[in-house]
């Protein structure tokens, strides 16, 4: 069914100016506003996400994976059963979507300053959670212990492997899990990233979780940091 588009105070039409591979079935769509040529000056939060319109194909929530300081805006995307989701992934540069709003709270960063940040993310939820560690990196001295827990079912189902290398040379501990391993040359841990959980909170003196995946995997995180002692408002979530 075709969607009309939407002419609200915020609506932006969003030009796609590069398109790159991250994982099997997920690419990352980097895009810029219609009329900015180097930086889109679009003010969000880390972790937000944007309601894009992809034509005919109807409306979805994207989650942005760029911080707000970096100069274009990127959008992870799997390619699924999801009509908006597997028109914009067929998309290429010079394509456009229309940005009707940019939603969620985002995580307050500046909050957090001197506490210990674990990044909890499944799958295409690492998107939001690098949209905060990307913000977090040039300032790292004010937060404590950085520390990115990332899981996938299997090592191609990970994104961003061009950038881990730089984010353990800004000092941030990786840890990275496959649900399933059969059929992998896998050395790391096996299972559900919130299992990792108890291999690192115990050494951290003042953590605060940021979580991102799918409702069921934030669901069983939230209910393993309650056992260990987490207290709710230490358990953030984009929206």
């Amino acid at each position: 069914m075709s969607v009309a588009p939407t002419e609200g105070e915020g609506a932006r039409t969003l030009f796609i100016r590069r398109v790159h591979a991250e994982a099997r079935d997920i690419r990352a769509f980097d895009v810029l506003p219609e009329g900015a040529s180097d930086c889109h000056e679009m003010p969000f939060t880390p972790g937000q996400v944007a309601l894009l319109e992809v034509g005919d194909a109807g409306r979805a929530y994207f989650a942005i994976a760029s911080a707000p300081e970096d100069d274009e805006l990127e959008f992870l995307v799997k390619n699924s059963n999801d009509p908006p989701a597997r028109a914009l992934y067929e998309m290429g540069p010079g394509d456009s979507v229309r940005l009707v709003e940019i939603a969620g709270r985002g995580f307050d960063l500046a909050a957090q300053e001197g506490r210990d940040l674990v990044f909890v993310a499944m799958g295409t939820g690492v998107a939001p959670l690098r949209s905060a560690l990307r913000s977090v990196l040039p300032r790292a001295e004010s937060f404590g212990q950085i520390v990115v827990l990332y899981g996938a079912r299997t090592p191609e189902d990970f994104c961003y492997r061009d950038e881990t290398g730089s984010w353990q040379a800004a000092g941030v501990e990786l840890r990275q899990v496959i649900s399933r391993p059969d059929g992998y040359e896998w050395s790391g841990q096996t299972g559900y990233v919130q299992s990792l959980l108890d291999n690192v909170l115990p050494s951290l003196s003042d953590p605060v979780a940021l979580v991102c995946g799918s409702r069921e995997m934030i669901e069983q995180t939230r209910d393993r940091l309650h056992e260990m002692g987490f207290e709710p408002e230490r358990i953030l979530t984009n929206y």
